[in-house]
């Protein structure tokens, strides 16, 4: 009987992840719709960038390539040391240093952006990472998005992962993608994907800006957050086929360091209902490894019947990385390997977070809620 249970616990998991997983992208536009047309508004691109010579160019030449162009790029240089300014002057940026330390009880990332913006003119602002691409189609079909849904939007980069560590990031990426699109968020304060984010000047300034999740270590979900809560609807798609980026692909260190920073915390954002959900999955999926395992090391009719939960999470995991990201044909099938890279992502958040106060990135320490130091 217990065999019948599990395989209950399998089917519920994976009815989980459907009802999680909204295959909600961006429809192309290459050119500026109706409302544009009418009534022109000034983009505003600004780029965070510490130390990010490295994928500044990608993005910057992307721009570039745009069907709406943006009035103007501002690129923040959050006191880099590797060329990051002479990279965006090079390709036409306005570059913007800080005048000032970091203010006690602020992030770099926040002050940054805050900082881009009190320089901007546009009366649409895009918040974009410096590892974001764009297809050529991409700002037009946000504007798009952004006119027909009203409020602030935000993307969910389709990740394209390189090396062999980068695709274990598979499971990481799709508990994010529910996130994100889990109909459940939708009666309960939803927070933005702080990669792509496009925003009127108007609903920026009401929602409070930066300003108001200056400590924040997940500033995306904590700002997404204050626009809900001051009446402005938010709205998250999927990126691919428009917006991707390459997660990470400097070292293990920086992966597990930039994964372990926002996932335990980014558990207190969203609805009890929705880490119910996102719950429910995990343990499905879990035990249709375990059943695996048993299969191979102790075959019987009952280990051969969990086995095949291992075969419905591959299939599921096929279906949803078509919109999430390209992991390369091995880590989907063998997807024990990414669970496993999951769970050790997890405790290491948890240690950081619970036992060390604090999380480390880009060479900062920043205290949870609290201070980051240079």
């Amino acid at each position: 009987m217990w065999i019948g249970w599990i395989f209950a616990l399998l089917a519920a998991g994976v009815l989980a992840g459907f009802a999680l997983f909204r295959r909600r992208t961006i429809v192309s536009c290459e050119a500026p719709g109706p409302a544009e047309q009418g009534q022109p508004r000034k983009l505003s691109v600004i780029i965070p960038a510490r130390n990010e010579a490295f994928n500044l160019p990608g993005l910057l030449a992307s721009l570039r390539e745009q069907t709406l162009r943006p009035f103007e790029v501002i690129v923040v240089d959050d006191d880099s040391s590797d060329g990051t300014a002479d990279i965006a002057r090079r390709y036409g940026a306005t570059v913007v240093t800080h005048e000032t330390p970091l203010p006690p009880g602020w992030t770099g990332k926040n002050w940054a952006l805050r900082t881009g913006y009190a320089h901007a003119a546009g009366d649409l602002i895009a918040f974009l990472d410096a590892d974001i691409r764009l297809a050529p189609a991409a700002l037009a079909s946000l504007v798009q998005a952004r006119e027909r849904a009203g409020g602030v939007v935000s993307v969910v980069p389709y990740h394209t992962a390189g090396r062999f560590y980068e695709r274990l990031a598979l499971i990481l990426n799709v508990l994010g993608v529910f996130a994100f699109t889990s109909f459940l968020e939708r009666r309960h304060p939803t927070g933005l994907y702080g990669s792509c984010i496009l925003t009127t000047r108007e609903d920026y300034e009401r929602a409070g800006g930066h300003d108001g999740v200056r400590s924040e270590v997940l500033e995306d979900l904590s700002l997404g957050v204050q626009y809900g809560r001051s009446g402005i609807s938010v709205t998250n798609f999927l990126g691919a086929g428009m917006v991707s980026f390459r997660m990470y692909p400097h070292g293990i260190r920086s992966a597990v360091q930039g994964f372990s920073k926002g996932a335990l915390l980014s558990t207190s954002k969203l609805s009890g209902y929705t880490i119910l959900l996102v719950a429910l999955w995990v343990v499905g999926l879990i035990a249709a490894e375990l059943g695996l395992i048993f299969a191979v090391l102790a075959p019987s009719g009952g280990a051969v019947l969990l086995a095949t939960g291992y075969l419905l999470y591959t299939l599921q995991l096929a279906y949803f990385i078509r919109y999430v990201g390209k992991f390369g044909v091995a880590v989907p099938l063998v997807h024990l390997l990414s669970t496993l890279s999951f769970l050790y992502v997890m405790a290491y958040s948890a240690y950081r977070v619970v036992f060390r106060g604090h999380v480390t990135w880009k060479g900062r320490q920043i205290e949870v809620g609290g201070k980051s130091s240079r």
